[in-house]
């Protein structure tokens, strides 16, 4: 077992192809502890170089009202009249600070991920 940091693309499939190799070791053993670290270490190397952006405020209400279920009219119960949940999600109206923190206590979308411009 030979670890080391993963600095470039050739060190990162070498890790990848080892993980895929001991996916499948028990915890406890040393093949476990390899698994623990080459996955804590991958971890670090995709986030640095391949971070993910925040998505849109608008995508996340859409994307959270399709997993809760919810059309327009409940989210008018959140935010306001009907209309403006049209106007909101079709983009043709921002977010004030009191339908972010209505959003974010009632659907639970974090507040940084609503403040953004979009």
């Amino acid at each position: 077992m030979k670890i080391a940091p993963i600095r470039n693309e050739k060190d990162y499939q070498n890790a990848l192809n080892r993980l895929e190799e001991v996916f499948e070791a028990k915890k406890g053993t040393d093949e476990g502890d390899e698994l623990e670290i080459l996955s804590i270490l991958i971890d670090r190397y995709e986030n640095e170089n391949f971070p993910i952006g925040m998505p849109d405020p608008i995508e996340a209400i859409k994307f959270r009202m399709e997993q809760l279920g919810l059309k327009q009219k409940d989210l008018a119960e959140v935010v306001g009249f009907k209309s403006r949940v049209s106007e909101i999600l079709s983009k043709k109206r921002k977010l004030t600070l009191g339908m972010i923190r209505k959003l974010n206590s009632t659907l639970h979308i974090p507040t940084e991920v609503l403040v953004q411009d979009y």
